[in-house]
């Protein structure tokens, strides 16, 4: 299940930024680094008219890190490559998948969950790749 948020109304908000890598192993010393200001906006290019909010739903897409009620920044006017995450429209029902393709060149939906089936379209089916997943806003605390 995907939601769809709609757009982001850009704002002039400056977030403080601390000018220096952060070890995810062992801990470095914090000695230099510089503080500047980093606008939110800019960093997911929500200033864009074709950039959308979608609130993903279910856990398909948890082997590339998207989870259940994250908010993913999707560009309409983005082209999409294989091995990217789409959301498309298949017969009118919205997914997030990786868009892949078989060996006749037709495009399939994958998972990054082994517990779900690739949507590979039938005969009839209508395919329509709604825009390209450019970022995703996953909270580290569920509320």
């Amino acid at each position: 299940m995907t939601l769809i948020l709609g757009r982001l109304r850009p704002s002039t908000t400056l977030v403080r930024m601390i000018e220096a890598r952060v070890s995810a192993g062992f801990p470095s010393p914090a000695e230099d680094y510089a503080e500047t200001y980093l606008s939110l906006d800019e960093l997911v290019n929500v200033r864009a008219p074709s950039v959308y909010l979608v609130r993903a739903g279910g856990d398909s897409l948890n082997g590339v890190g998207i989870f259940d009620g994250d908010v993913l920044v999707v560009d309409r006017a983005a082209v999409a490559n294989q091995g990217e995450v789409v959301i498309a429209l298949v017969d009118g029902e919205f997914t997030a998948k990786l868009l892949s393709y078989d060996k006749d060149g037709r495009p399939m939906l994958l998972p990054a969950n082994p517990a779900y089936a690739a949507i590979i379209l039938q005969e009839g089916e209508q395919l329509e790749i709604w825009g390209v997943v450019t970022d995703n806003l996953h909270s580290l605390r569920r509320r």
